[in-house]
């Protein structure tokens, strides 16, 4: 089962460093991640989503792939190409992956302009190691379908600066300079 968090970064460069900080912590297969997209309040009230994925593109893509093969077998392969490409292109746009991007559109429209929401579909995670690395980072949590404890646990994380700042502390010599350790009898 899936869980969809969605916090809100004061610009959108903001939101995307959260992004290429949970896609490095994917490579790491502590998270596994659906989808993540950006949506950007811009002035005007217009909202702008940034994909993860671009269906269309990988559908014009893909169809010019087959639209060429077939092309050829036809001895038109321009034609066969050209057709693929604009075939696939609004078979990827009509393709709607991961979060509905009428609902993205919606939740963001309660944006300040300016303010970009990161809307993260999460499949699996190791929740005390990415909850470390995020630890923060900021942001404000506008909606998530966690339950009570674990989005409190999310949203401390969030906020904490101590811990991303805190400078990692060495153990305590176990002898003051200059004492000396006992010898080992042996």
């Amino acid at each position: 089962m899936s869980d969809l968090v969605v916090i809100v970064y004061p610009t959108e460069a903001r939101a995307e460093e959260m992004r290429q900080k949970l896609i490095g912590l994917q490579k790491e297969y502590l998270i596994e991640i659906g989808d993540a997209a950006i949506a950007v309040m811009h002035e005007g009230g217009k909202v702008k989503l940034n994909q993860l994925l671009n269906t269309t593109a990988l559908g014009a893509v893909s169809g010019s792939f087959w639209g060429l093969l077939i092309g050829a077998i036809f001895l038109m392969p321009i034609f066969g190409a050209a057709l693929g490409a604009a075939s696939g292109a609004l078979g990827g746009a009509l393709t709607d992956y991961g979060v509905d991007d009428t609902f993205m559109k919606d939740l963001s429209g309660s944006l300040q302009p300016g303010n970009a929401a990161l809307f993260v579909l999460v499949t699996k995670v190791t929740g005390d190691k990415v909850l470390e690395a995020i630890r923060g980072t900021g942001g404000t949590v506008l909606k998530t379908s966690l339950d009570r404890s674990q989005e409190q646990k999310l949203r401390d994380a969030l906020a904490d600066a101590h811990g991303a700042t805190a400078p990692a502390t060495e153990p305590p010599e176990p002898y003051p300079q200059g004492t000396g350790a006992p010898t080992p009898v042996g």
